[in-house]
């Protein structure tokens, strides 16, 4: 394939390594450097674009690229107050759109399971719970997608809890999401379980970035022949 980064960061750079062993070419690369670059023109060379970027720009710059009919990989949080609309996009001009909070497996696998314990946690009213998410310094956003994600998954299931809070914002009804930022930490997500009597805690701990980079091209390989609105419960088959 033929692939664009919009968004030439850390991430992106990962990005590109698993697609070239892959076997597939980066023909675009944009970043704040280059952004006269990223045209229409130059996207109708592409067979799908991937974008990694900010916040404030990700919803325009997928908006363009499906404007050039081109299936668009996005992984940046922090702008989903708009994703209805990339929806609704998807569904009435049969445009291709692939989101995920998290492109890591594992990470995948650690939301299913974070909904089971949650299933049967939901009668166990002595325990209260919380998630800690821990990022490098760089990450610009918290909590984290990956965190609030796993607060999502929880609210669906524990009929006690109606929403999720910043952690000095706690409520016996919300969850409490607690954010680290240190070191170069590429990303541990935990969710506890705490009574006066004991402590339940599942995590996951990424050893590196290659594991999310390798989902997203494998996200890439996915969508290409595809339209609609897609995820990774679709491509993984959950």
């Amino acid at each position: 394939m033929n692939i664009a980064l919009i968004g030439y960061g850390r991430m992106g750079k990962e990005i590109e390594k698993i697609a070239l062993e892959r076997n597939h070419k980066i023909v675009l690369k944009i970043d704040i450097n280059n952004i006269d670059k990223f045209t229409i023109e130059n996207l109708s060379k592409v067979d799908v674009a991937i974008e990694f970027s900010i916040p404030e720009t990700a919803y325009s710059n997928i908006l363009k690229c499906m404007d050039a009919d081109i299936p668009v990989i996005s992984g940046t949080t922090g702008w989903l107050n708009k994703i209805e609309d990339i929806k609704t996009k998807c569904k009435l001009e049969n445009k291709t759109f692939f989101y995920a909070s998290n492109y890591s497996i594992g990470v995948n696998i650690f939301f299913k399971l974070n909904k089971f314990l949650a299933t049967i946690m939901n009668n166990q009213n002595q325990y209260n719970v919380e998630v800690e998410e821990i990022h490098h310094i760089k990450k610009l956003d918290a909590p984290s997608g990956t965190a609030i994600t796993i607060a999502e998954g929880l609210l669906h299931e524990l009929e006690r809890k109606n929403q999720w809070n910043k952690e000095n914002e706690e409520a016996y009804d919300a969850i409490a999401i607690k954010s680290v930022r240190k070191g170069d930490i590429a990303g541990v997500h935990k969710v506890k379980y705490e009574s006066q009597f004991d402590e339940i805690e599942i995590s996951h701990s990424a050893k590196n970035r290659k594991g999310f980079a390798l989902g997203v091209v494998l996200a890439s390989e996915y969508i290409k022949d595809k339209t609609g609105f897609h995820t990774m419960d679709d491509m993984l088959k959950f």
